[in-house]
Formats: structure tokens, C-alpha cells, sequence
């Protein structure tokens, strides 16, 4: 059986896949870069070293008894010109020699197509009208138009986004200032589910909680449909440092203000755009994204505007390498 490699090495994620020429995944393996505790993140040189000692092992990971058809990389974090991460340069290397050696072609793709294409690849469909693609994730914040494209499926459109900050990190540093480790999402979502334990009724269980002076929003910032998390991680900042210490409570209000912030300021991005440039299609990824509380926020967007949100699952919304394999799948056929 042909088989599809896909290699990712972004900023957080050493991965690679394999798939089938018709995408179904036969393998793939995964590794968080280590961040030491109370450290807020990894410089490039740092990436791109972890990287390094980590491809080759995950690779061997992969099933051996079928046969190599084609690569597909993430080399570069967008298709623009001058698009450029040291991270990406270890994928790319191992590709073209993999490649090479196997005398097969390689398939360059963005790291934002990638996460596209982890999505496409679940629903087993590939859009032929313009769609909107919201990428939040530690190294990204962004909206893309997407236009259909014959060569690689796709163009992308930087239309909106974070001017400072970006979702994952705003995420990572209030919960690392609680006390939690790196990447803090998934703890800091189960010390949102104590205080709020139903992400669909979040507004309202805000609400209730405003009402009796248990809970203090955090400020929104969104201008024209560009959001800024700086001004709303600073305030957040500035509260825990008047805090005594860090109780259960302050942990689990601040995990609340945190979710609420980013849900009300993607749903004011969001809603900014579409009304200039309408479309039917939002196609979520990221791995911030695999929070409840921000799913369930762009389902009610979609549900307002008569929009459908298509998700990842959440184990192919982080970052992963299923999407170039399933693109090299698609170009390779």
C-alpha cells in the first residue's frame, strides 16, 4: 500500500504522520518541546535543537510495511513572501533528504495549511468556495481568507488578528503566573470547569456570577477587528500581584476571565469581518482551540450568522503533521 509521510516542526511540536492516498492516518507520533518550569516559552535556537534530537526517533515510530509515495513538510509558517522560522528548517531538511533517498516528491506546505488540512482531512472534504480558516495557537492568532486553488488547494489572506500577544500565549502566561506548568490550556480549562462547569452556558453563568459579586471580567480589546490580548494579560497581571497568594478561588476566576476574554474577542473579530466579506465556511484550528468554552463560542457565531464551524478534533487541532501528509495524499494522487 502507498503511504504518505508528513513531518511538522513547529514552535512547540516535534511530529510526524503517515497516511494513505485516500488520508487515512496508519501512523503517526508526537512530541512536546520541553520548557523548563516557570518558563513561559523556547527561543528559535532552542526549538530547532529538540527538534533535532526528536525527528529521527519519532520516525521510527512509524509502521515500516508500506511503501513511500510522496513527503509532505510544513516549510514555512505562511505561503507569503519572506515567511521564515529557524523551527521549520528541521522538517524541511529531513524531508528533502527522505526525498531524495526515496526518490519520491516533495510537498511544501505552510504550517497554517497544515492545520487547515488536519481539519480537511477528518471531514474528507475539500472546500470549492472561498471559506474563513481562525488559527489560534501559542505562535499564532490569526484569520484567513481562503480562495479555492488549483496548485495547493487553497490561497490564504491575512485578514485580521492578534497586534500583540497571541491567544496561546495569553493563555500560557496567566497560567504560569497561577502557578500552573507549561503549556498551561488544559489545567487552566479544568479550573474554569470548577467555577463554570458548562461551557455552552458560560455568558450566563458569568452573568449569575457578576450579579453577586463573585467574579470581575477582564477588558476586551478589539479595534476595527483586530484584538489585542497585551492591555487584558497585563490587567490580569496587575490583579494577581495585589493578591495575598494564590487561592483555589483566584486560580478558578482568573481561568474564567482568561476563556471569556479570548471567546468575546475572537466572536468581535470574527463578526467584524464577516460583515465586509461574507462566507459559509469557518474552519477552526490551533491548538488553543480545542478549548470548550472557545468552540462552543464559535458554534453561537456560526449559529447568529448562518455559518458552518467545522472543528478538528481536538487531537488533530494542535499542532500535528496529519495535514501535510494528507495534502502530499491529495497532490501526490
Amino acid at each position: 500500500m502507498k503511504v504518505y509521510l508528513g513531518l511538522d516542526t513547529s514552535c512547540y511540536t516535534t511530529s510526524c504522520a503517515l497516511v494513505t492516498e485516500d488520508g487515512e492516518l496508519v501512523g503517526e507520533a508526537r512530541k512536546l518541546l520541553d520548557v523548563k518550569p516557570g518558563a513561559r516559552g523556547l527561543q528559535q535556537s532552542q526549538m530547532v535543537f529538540q527538534h533535532t534530537r526528536a525527528l529521527p526517533s519519532l520516525i521510527e515510530q512509524l509502521p515500516q510495511d508500506y511503501t513511500l509515495a510522496g513527503i509532505g513538510v510544513s516549510a514555512f509558517p505562511r505561503r507569503e513572501a519572506n515567511s521564515y522560522m529557524p523551527a521549520f528548517l528541521v522538517g524541511h531538511g529531513v524531508g528533502r533528504t527522505l526525498s531524495h533517498m526515496h526518490r519520491v516528491p516533495l510537498f511544501e506546505f505552510s504550517h497554517q495549511e497544515n492545520h487547515i488540512l488536519a481539519a480537511l482531512r477528518v471531514l474528507q472534504t475539500v472546500p470549492t468556495e472561498p471559506f474563513y480558516s481562525l488559527h489560534v495557537s501559542g505562535g499564532t492568532t490569526e484569520l484567513l481568507y481562503c480562495k479555492p486553488h488549483e496548485d495547493h488547494f487553497f490561497t490564504t489572506q491575512l485578514v485580521n488578528g492578534a497586534i500583540d500577544l497571541h491567544g496561546g500565549q495569553f493563555v500560557d502566561r496567566v497560567g504560569v503566573a497561577l502557578g500552573l506548568t507549561f503549556p498551561a490550556g488544559p489545567k487552566l480549562e479544568q479550573l474554569a470547569n470548577c467555577l463554570c462547569p458548562n461551557p455552552k452556558e458560560l455568558k450566563q453563568q458569568v452573568k449569575e456570577l457578576v450579579k453577586n459579586n463573585q467574579f470581575k471580567p477582564l477588558p476586551v480589546a478589539v479595534k476595527q477587528g483586530a484584538l489585542s490580548f497585551g492591555g487584558p494579560c497585563s490587567e490580569a497581571m496587575r490583579r494577581l500581584e495585589r493578591e495575598a497568594s494564590i487561592t483555589e478561588t483566584t486560580q478558578q476566576n482568573m481561568a474564567v476571565a482568561v476563556f471569556q476574554c479570548i471567546c468575546q474577542s475572537l466572536t468581535k473579530m470574527l463578526t467584524y469581518e464577516w460583515e465586509q466579506r461574507p462566507a459559509n465556511r469557518l474552519i477552526a484550528v490551533g491548538g488553543v482551540l480545542a478549548n470548550s468554552y472557545l468552540r462552543e463560542a464559535l458554534l453561537s457565531f456560526g449559529q447568529k450568522y448562518k455559518i458552518t464551524v467545522d472543528f478538528a478534533p481536538p487531537q488533530y487541532s494542535s499542532d500535528n503533521a496529519t495535514g501535510v501528509a494528507y495534502g502530499a495524499a491529495l497532490l501526490g494522487k
